[in-house]
């Protein structure tokens, strides 16, 4: 794995040894879309000092135009070097953090939004907040349509497998950019792939999600390919998601541990979850944020829609894997509802907001739900008291445009253009036409 910088310095020696001709200056919008501009090499110096500034006017979610003077400060330790560009007169990326002129954070950065969730643990008396998200994703003929390249399933590795060789380069080229990775495999749909990344705090792992991305992307183009990491491309195949591992530490312990408990869960572990739970509704619109989201969140596609925990039964929507003796540091819960297309520095800002706030305010956690929550009837899950995520992106956002705990999370600017946007989005939506209304109305209505 290419070895990490930690300063300015480490960063301008790379750049000398390996003729870095250009650095990529990254960052996101308010939906999690990659931005970046391209600075020449011998302005290092200047950018480290004091940023550089950009109109921020055309990045969704920030500012107007009469306010949108912004500065980018390059953040060392995430320097890389590109491996799909030239050695020759190479490429480097490195994120950064969002300034006003003023060189406060901007309250419109994701990056700083999810600063702000890690530092209240830290305020809390946790050292880290560790994620580990599994992104799926689809490679397709082009991108013109939705032609899958084989129609393998789970773990196959035979001819139906047909993007075995990209993975492992994009495998590779993952590596080359400091993200360690576990393991590869073909998903569950046609042409559906999974690289699973070690998991790391949750700063750098948003980093990682956005690199991920572009990485699969990147790769799969090389190929003459389309990757995307759209929740739910196919009709009648399961969606892409990103199951997301999540764990508190405290001293260099995991602070979700306890030996004593009959699931192994610290009173910690158990109010994280209890938040995750209670507030899931709420911030589905952040972790889901699509109207192509709810065509994957549906019963019967391996995506959870009922509010409950358990540790086998993956129909939940948290489990928590069952542990190993001497494996305490492993201890964690999974939330299994988010997908590959959210923001991810919005999404753990979010989940983190919503655990802390069950461990602050002492949520009991409800009994685990063992059973397969698809097999029960509606009203036997009314009984049990099980809610059901929102169904759509309207129904979603109106329940997070009502919630004080998304409000804290984004800040007041974030929340307040983050639910114009996905208002605007379901408007647009919901007044089109689709073939599936004509083909099933035109002629008998």
């Amino acid at each position: 794995m290419a070895a990490k910088p930690i300063t300015a310095d480490d960063v301008k020696a790379i750049v000398a040894e390996r003729k870095v001709r250009f650095i990529n200056f990254w960052f996101t919008d308010i939906l999690g879309q990659l931005k970046s501009f391209s600075i020449n090499a011998a302005e290092l110096d200047a950018a480290f000092e004091h940023g550089i500034a950009f109109d921020g006017s055309s990045i969704t979610g920030f500012n107007a135009i009469e306010e949108s003077d912004m500065i980018a400060m390059p953040d060392a330790s995430t320097f890389a070097v590109l491996p799909w560009r030239p050695e020759e007169q190479g490429v480097g990326r490195i994120f950064c953090d969002i300034l006003t002129p003023e060189r406060t954070p901007y309250e419109g950065d994701p990056r700083h939004i999810l600063r702000r969730a890690v530092q209240r643990a830290k305020d809390l008396g946790f050292d880290a907040f560790n994620v580990g998200p599994e992104l799926e994703y689809f490679l397709f003929r082009d991108a013109a349509g939705t032609e899958p390249l084989d129609t393998g399933g789970s773990f196959d590795l035979t001819t139906l497998d047909a993007g075995s060789g990209a993975r492992r380069d994009t495998s590779i080229a993952l590596e080359q950019l400091g993200i360690h990775v576990e393991y590869s495999h073909h998903e569950a749909g046609p042409s559906q792939h999974e690289i699973d990344i070690r998991y790391a705090d949750a700063l750098k792992m948003a980093d990682d999600c956005v690199t991920y991305r572009i990485t699969v992307k990147e790769l799969a183009l090389s190929y003459g390919w389309h990757a995307t990491f759209m929740p739910k491309p196919l009709f009648g195949e399961n969606g892409s998601g990103m199951h997301t591992h999540q764990s508190l530490f405290a001293g260099g312990k995991n602070a979700f541990f306890d030996g004593d408990d009959h699931y192994h869960l610290s009173a910690a572990g158990k109010g994280f979850i209890a938040g995750q739970l209670r507030h899931a509704r709420e911030i589905c619109s952040i972790f889901a944020q699509w109207v192509n989201s709810y065509k994957r969140l549906v019963p019967g596609y391996e995506a959870p829609v009922y509010v409950a925990w358990s540790r086998r039964n993956r129909s939940a929507l948290v489990r928590v894997p069952l542990f190993h003796p001497g494996n305490e540091a492993a201890m964690r819960m999974e939330l299994r509802c988010p997908d590959p297309a959210c923001n991810p520095y919005l999404t753990f800002a979010a989940l983190l907001q919503a655990g802390l706030e069950g461990i602050e305010k002492g949520y009991e956690l409800p009994e685990p739900m063992e059973r397969n929550l698809y097999h029960l009837a509606p009203e036997e899950r009314r009984r049990l008291g099980i809610e059901q995520l929102p169904e759509t992106l309207g129904a979603a956002v109106e329940l997070t445009a009502d919630s004080e705990l998304a409000l804290r999370t984004l800040g007041e600017h974030t929340f307040n253009r983050y639910i114009e946007i996905k208002r605007r989005e379901w408007d647009e939506y919901r007044v089109q036409v689709t073939p599936w209304e004509l083909d099933r109305y035109l002629q008998i209505l």
